[in-house]
């Protein structure tokens, strides 16, 4: 066997996440933002008078981007720290700045701060993931916005909508989501200097006692970092309610996702819409005739990781002792960064399935035929009123019609003959000529089309505008 087929190879990493969101959880991108920092660090500490010197600076910065990993692994086997042997690894390539990198910080500057880097970052990657799935799902309802398909309530015929309405449901689920993503990653605030209990004493003693001189270094670095603002107080982490915050926006962008997944896999049952497929995808290695929702299955299942994994954060933001505990290490490095994984890879496949579905008519248009005179007994009850009947008893008639008809479909399988019935019914007899008129589907639609015009409108297109960034790639690997 080759080596690769000796380990395990993370399914978040080879089957399903972009490489850009691989990317920005790599080594790399994480050991990066600590030597960001650093720089940020020595560069406002030399501004504020801090024995810190444009050379050392200058040194930092030229081998910003030089890693040997056999080097820092081995420091760190030897340290048994992780941030101490990127210390000394830095140092390493930087003698001169040596002394002073680090200096007055404590490992969770680089740890925490880093960390809040990555994720707006990430967050940042999402929102442009959901603005692609919102302008999918926008272009599909505007183009089956007067389709007219039975409505379900209960998953049982109910009042009939239109294809493009109900795909604007899925699409405002997701709008929702793009706004709190893009809030919280307004919002998200950098640890920012704080030092090891969130004192901020060792920078007060290097400061001679300067307390401005200390809160300047915290804005300057927290700018320097991108951040609007620091967090005001934290502890030796910055509280971990922020990456609950984080996780419910995440968990509730699995819950739209699976809410749309769903759905469609109820409707490819019905036979009304389908997923995307290739042309040579197999459904069953024994079953050759079919064809799964795959693609859509697979949403669901990576959306209940998210949604479950979600908690960790919970139980990690409520059981912080005191100023700060290690047990939260070891479950962050792995559930906020699987999950980002996963809710883009889930995004990719949501944004495939949106621009490729595809739909049925005649299938939609028979079964709506099917059930639709049961759907216009009420407009065929007033007609019958308007027309001079008694209202008690044509509701009667119509019941017992009904029943009938119900009986006729379900037990003997005969084609709905309710219209039949009616036109049959001397009591019917004054609107007979007029029974057909009354079913047409758009009847029974209201404002649907309306309502998608609009949506797409007042909706979709502001989101879409304020969206900035560039595209990312969306192939599905898998």
């Amino acid at each position: 066997m080759t080596e690769r087929g000796l380990r395990f190879d993370h399914p978040l990493i080879e089957r399903y996440a972009s490489q850009e969101m691989a990317g920005l959880f790599s080594p790399r991108a994480r050991h990066t933002a600590w030597r960001d920092l650093w720089i940020a660090l020595a560069q406002a500490e030399h501004e504020l008078g801090f024995p810190v010197t444009q050379e050392q600076i200058a040194e930092l910065k030229a081998h910003r981007d030089e890693f040997d990993w056999d080097s820092a692994a081995r420091l760190e086997k030897e340290l048994r720290h992780d941030v101490m042997a990127h210390v000394h690894h830095y140092g390493d390539l930087c003698p001169k700045a040596r002394p002073i990198i680090h200096l007055g910080a404590t490992s969770c500057f680089v740890t925490d701060n880093a960390d809040l880097v990555i994720y707006r970052r990430a967050l940042r990657m999402v929102e442009q993931r959901l603005a692609a799935v919102l302008r999918a799902l926008g272009e599909f309802a505007k183009q089956w916005r007067a389709q007219p398909c039975l409505g379900y309530t209960h998953f049982q015929v109910a009042q009939p909508v239109t294809v493009g309405k109900r795909a604007c449901l899925w699409a405002q689920d997701f709008a929702l989501d793009l706004d709190e993503v893009r809030r919280i990653a307004e919002w998200l605030p950098f640890r920012g200097v704080k030092g090891t209990t969130g004192t901020q004493a060792t920078f007060l003693l290097l400061a001679g006692g300067d307390h401005g001189k200390v809160e300047e270094l915290d804005r300057r670095v927290t700018k320097a970092m991108g951040f609007q603002k620091s967090i005001p107080v934290s502890g030796q982490t910055y509280t971990r309610k922020l990456d609950w915050t984080i996780h419910q926006a995440l968990s509730a962008v699995a819950q739209s996702a699976s809410k749309f997944a769903t759905d469609l896999r109820l409707l490819s049952h019905e036979g009304e819409i389908e997923e995307p497929s290739e042309s040579k995808q197999i459904g069953s290695s024994a079953m050759a005739y079919k064809k799964n929702p795959m693609r859509c299955e697979r949403v669901c299942s990576l959306a209940r990781y998210v949604i479950e994994t979600a908690n960790t954060s919970a139980h990690t933001a409520a059981n912080q002792w005191l100023e700060r505990t290690l047990d939260d290490s070891a479950v962050r490095r792995i559930a906020l960064p699987e999950s980002v994984l996963a809710i883009d890879g889930i995004l990719m496949l949501v944004e495939n399935v949106a621009k490729g579905l595809v739909v049925y008519p005649k299938v939609i248009e028979k079964k709506l035929r099917e059930q639709l005179p049961f759907l216009a007994t009420e407009e065929i009850l007033m007609a019958g009123v308007s027309a001079g009947g008694d209202r008690q008893d044509l509701h009667e008639r119509v019941r017992v019609h009904s029943r009938a008809a119900a009986y006729a479909v379900k037990a003997e399988g005969r084609d709905n003959p309710l219209m039949q019935l009616i036109a049959d019914d001397p009591a019917f007899a004054p609107i007979k000529a007029s029974l057909p008129s009354l079913l047409d589907p758009m009847r029974f639609v209201g404002r649907a089309a309306e309502q998608v015009d609009a949506f797409v409108r007042d909706e979709v297109g502001p989101r879409l505008a304020s969206v900035s960034g560039t595209e990312l790639g969306s192939e599905i690997r898998v």
